[in-house]
């Protein structure tokens, strides 16, 4: 017995299309509403706006990089890290030392 897969064709919406949906999601409505009006998942909508606001890349699922940080700004940042994960170790060890009973 062979079970045949039943193959839903991917709609492609145009970019024009996903744009007048962010915009009516951003006048107020709620995207529960406008799927289901239009017979969209949420979830597409949802990708759509995340792609609006620049939070994704549009050419592709994964987050967008994070705002660009010279060099030098980063190795600050992870010294500043390294500094702050220290007190923590430390601030841990004396909470132990200090809590236990005598």
């Amino acid at each position: 017995m062979q079970h045949k897969k039943s193959q839903k064709s991917r709609r492609k919406y145009d970019v024009s299309f996903k744009q007048e949906v962010v915009s009516i999601i951003a006048a107020g409505r709620s995207v529960a509403d406008i799927a289901h009006s239009l017979d969209i998942g949420e979830n597409i909508i949802y990708r759509w706006r995340r792609q609006a606001l620049g939070l994704t890349n549009v050419a592709s699922s994964e987050p967008a990089p994070p705002s660009q940080v010279s060099l030098s700004e980063h190795l600050a940042l992870q010294k500043q890290l390294r500094e702050l994960e220290m007190e923590r170790d430390i601030l841990k060890k004396a909470l132990g030392i200090f809590s236990r009973s005598q």
